[in-house]
This record gives C-alpha cells, sequence and structure tokens, in this order.
C-alpha cells in the first residue's frame, strides 16, 4: 500500500526566513521546495545582528545546533558624550553574531535538492486547495500552501496587496564595519566589549563588537560595526543617498562601492561636530560605509488564501528593536505548529494569522517607540531629548520575543 504523500509547501526566497520555514515545515510532517531569485550563493551578506534566546530556541528546535556563545561578547551598555566620557552605564550582557554565522547552519541541513537558485517569480495561481507558482522562466510549480519570505520588498506580497507598501520614517541608516585589527588601542579600549551610545538631538549612533570574516569570533579576528542614524526628511533625500555618480538611483540602500565620494565626505565633516574623536577616527577610517532608508511595514492580512506571509514580507520594523531574525524563526515555528497540530490547512492558516497579527504589531509598536525622537526632529516636530536610561535599558529588545 502507498504511503499517503505529504503536503507539499513552495517557499519564495531561500534566505534565513525561507530557510527557517522550510525546517519548520518539514518537522511538522511537510515537504518543502526553497525558490531563491539570486544565482549565488547568500552567505557573504548581512552584517551585525543582534541575537535573542528564543532564536537560539528554534534553532534547537529543528535540530540545527549553534553554540549561543560563539559571537562577540559585550557585558555593558554606556553612552559617551562628545569628549568620550562615560555619562551612563548600565550592565547588560548580550552576544552580537554575523548575519552569515545563522545563515550557512540552516542552509547546510537542507538538502540541495529542494533548494533552487535563480528562480525568480512572476506570478501566483490559485484553484481550490492548489496554488501554483509560475517563474519567469516559464517554469510552474504546484503546492498546497505558498509561504512568502521574499523580505520587505517581497513580490508575493506586492502580486497579492499592491496597496500595502512600507512607509517612509524620515531617516536614514549610515553603516560601517571595520577590522579590529585596524582599531587603535585607544579606540579598542574604550569601544570594545560593550555596547557604546551617542545620544545628539535628533541623530543616534551606536557601536559594538562583531564576527569577523567567516563568523570568526577569536579575539583579533573580529570586526566592530557601528550604525549611524541621521536625518533625511524627504523621499527626494533618500534617493539622493541612494544615487550613485552616473545618476542611477538604486532604491532605498545603495552598494558601498557606489556612494558618491561628497556624500562620505559630508557626512565625515559632520562626525567631529557630534561624536567623540575615537568614534570619529574610526569613522574616518571605515572604507566601505552606505545609508539605507529606515520604513515600518504594517498590514492587518497574512494570509490570502494558500498563501501565507512570514518574516518581513508580513511585517517591517525598525531596526531599533533588532527583531528581524528572531521574528522571522518564530514566525516559522508558528506557521510549522500550526500545520502540525491542526489536519484541516485553511483553519491552521487561520490560527497562524491570528497569532502573527498580533505579535507583528506589537513588534512594530515598539520599533516606532524606540525611533520616536529621530522620527519627529527629522520631519521638524519637537521631539524632548534622548533619555539615555531608556535607550540603554530598551535599545535592541522588543520586549516579550514569543
Amino acid at each position: 500500500m502507498a504511503l499517503p504523500q505529504k503536503p507539499r509547501a513552495l517557499i519564495i526566497g531561500g534566505s534565513v526566513g525561507g530557510l527557517f520555514a522550510a525546517h519548520c515545515l518539514r518537522k511538522a510532517g511537510w515537504d518543502a521546495l526553497i525558490f531563491e531569485r539570486s544565482r549565488s550563493e547568500l552567505a557573504d551578506r548581512g552584517a551585525c545582528i543582534g541575537t535573542q534566546p528564543p532564536l537560539y530556541d528554534v534553532m534547537a528546535h529543528i535540530g540545527v545546533n549553534l553554540d549561543p556563545t560563539a559571537g562577540v561578547a559585550s557585558n555593558e551598555r554606556v553612552v559617551l558624550d562628545a569628549a568620550g566620557q562615560i555619562t551612563h552605564h548600565r550592565e547588560a550582557p548580550s552576544i552580537a553574531s554575523a548575519w552569515d554565522r545563522i545563515y550557512r547552519p540552516l542552509r547546510a541541513a537542507v538538502p540541495d535538492e529542494i533548494y533552487r537558485r535563480g528562480m525568480r517569480l512572476d506570478s501566483i495561481e490559485q484553484q481550490g486547495d492548489t496554488v501554483v507558482a509560475v517563474f519567469e522562466d516559464g517554469g510552474r510549480e504546484c503546492g498546497d500552501l505558498l509561504v512568502a519570505a521574499d523580505g520587505g520588498q517581497s513580490t508575493v506580497r506586492g502580486l497579492l496587496a499592491p496597496a500595502v507598501a512600507p512607509q517612509y520614517a524620515g531617516y536614514v541608516a549610515w553603516r560601517g564595519v571595520i577590522d579590529e585589527s585596524d582599531m587603535t588601542p585607544s579606540e579598542h579600549a574604550l569601544l570594545f566589549g560593550r555596547m557604546s551610545f551617542c545620544l545628539p538631538q535628533g541623530e543616534l549612533l551606536l557601536g559594538l563588537g562583531m564576527p569577523g570574516r567567516d563568523a570568526d569570533a577569536r579575539p583579533g579576528r573580529r570586526r566592530y560595526y557601528w550604525i549611524w542614524f541621521r536625518p533625511a526628511p524627504r523621499a527626494e533625500d533618500l534617493r539622493d543617498l541612494c544615487t550613485d555618480a552616473t545618476g542611477h538611483c538604486h532604491g532605498v540602500t545603495i552598494p558601498p562601492h557606489l556612494v558618491r565620494p561628497e556624500l562620505l565626505e559630508d557626512l565625515r565633516a559632520a562626525a567631529p561636530m557630534l561624536y567623540p574623536p575615537d568614534f570619529v577616527n574610526l569613522i574616518g577610517r571605515t572604507k566601505w560605509l552606505f545609508p539605507n532608508g529606515i520604513f515600518d511595514l504594517d498590514q492587518d492580512t497574512l494570509v490570502f488564501g494558500r498563501v501565507a506571509l512570514l518574516g518581513d514580507a508580513a511585517f517591517g520594523a525598525r531596526p531599533h528593536a533588532a527583531s528581524g531574525l528572531t521574528k522571522a524563526a518564530l514566525d516559522a515555528q508558528a506557521l510549522g505548529a500550526a500545520l502540525g497540530d491542526e489536519p484541516d490547512i485553511d483553519a491552521a492558516l487561520a490560527r497562524y494569522e491570528r497569532e502573527r497579527l498580533a505579535f507583528g504589531k506589537s513588534i512594530i509598536a515598539r520599533a516606532r517607540s524606540l525611533g520616536a525622537h529621530l522620527e519627529a526632529s527629522a520631519k521638524g516636530l519637537t521631539a524632548p531629548p534622548h533619555d539615555p536610561q531608556a535607550v540603554l535599558r530598551d535599545y535592541g529588545t522588543a520586549g516579550a520575543m514569543r
């Protein structure tokens, strides 16, 4: 007698969210196929990430082990004034990791035959209990469920909910990374081993250590990551920052090597008026730095027939809550749990939507609250000064991450 055929999920997006979805659905008894639009390996992408215990809990749940102590530890959070003096302090042990440190073991645990590169989605067809993914090369795949794990600029969401779009918050994040070995003794003594904040009116700079290349966390081979939030109130301001020397706009961010030199000169010229000398010098020596716009993505529907949105395709929160990867993992776990517990797929999807809508909206509200000072200042509204104690307590947290 033939065994019952497993239900089949088509996962659009082969980054971390799609990999978590595949693992959780396979654990729930489903077959899964992953379709990634990029033809190249993704492991060299991404930068520093904050990790939270639920992320490791989900990885343990799917049998992908990762030592949570193998990142770069920060034992405290501090606020620095413009002279480099510590004005506020809070003990807050945490581990910073790198995006590829999460991606690589997830990808290695997925069979190559279910991971298909160079697959760009063109359209979706739904026929009763069947969903069909149609790709730009003319290929078609049928399944019982399609999972959109294709990020903040989701093609799937654009097809099914074109009116839902990320909303620009009026400011950008400039990001940079420098090798630990390139830091001076003064910079290293002040900055490494702690999460450091600088809080001038209307702006915010923070920095912390992170693993080095190939996720190397050995002393001397690590890196230092910094992110500087600056106002860029109008959409045209963001477009200008993301436009290269040929006049081509790359969207809401731009590859570091294409940032126009005059923008880098302006940024580095502004730093001494705001930040302590060690941070100023470090920023000045960072070779590759780039801006990206800060957006919110909020919505009221996560399930469209047999299509479910997950991770950043569902909700896009500002980076202040440091919740992106953990949220994607928890979304995937919730989807797998619902489909594993409930034999009726539509009922399971209704449960998933109900649970994750409430969670996603709570993350959006938290991140907006953490960015309220920056948004108000960027839009010319009256903004109270930064509350240093609140920043040290709340930044990089998302409340109860479950």
